[in-house]
């Protein structure tokens, strides 16, 4: 059955993942009727330290606005979830995103190297020592996206 076999490629396809972003399009209040499903499919397929962000797209057209940025917010809040609003037409927010839920994965498996080397007794934290997370200014994304793509 065609449901089975869906179900079989979710499962594998969430394995692994430390971090998510849920996406829905403020213009159209069902992208975000559908959030409660794919918070669902996330929560039952994938670990239980895994980062999720609800983030609400095209804030560039604010006037069409159809999901409000307080009930986004505040489903966020009771869902235990990181919350942002972008645009990928004009940028906005977009990088904030992705180095929001970089540092806070980054916070987790850091801290869960930390337990596992107390667990084994060598109290050795030498893997987090100095250990920095550099986050490039604006003007260093154009420059590698310049380089890349330019």
């Amino acid at each position: 059955m065609m449901t089975d076999r869906y179900r079989a490629i979710t499962s594998a396809y969430y394995r692994g993942a430390v971090g998510a972003m849920l996406v829905y399009d403020i213009t159209k209040q069902l992208t975000f009727d559908h959030v409660t499903r794919w918070l669902g499919e996330l929560r039952s397929h994938a670990d239980n330290n895994i980062v999720i962000m609800l983030i609400g797209n095209k804030t560039d057209l604010g006037t069409l606005r159809m999901v409000a940025t307080d009930q986004a917010k505040e489903f966020a809040e009771k869902e235990g979830l990181f919350f942002l609003e972008t645009s990928a037409m004009e940028s906005t927010n977009v990088d904030t995103a992705f180095y929001t839920v970089l540092t806070e994965i980054f916070r987790i498996v850091s801290k869960r190297t930390l337990v596992a080397n107390e667990d084994q007794g060598t109290g050795n934290t030498a893997l987090l020592t100095g250990t920095k997370l550099v986050v490039p200014t604006a003007e260093q994304n154009d420059e590698i996206k310049k380089g890349c793509c330019g």
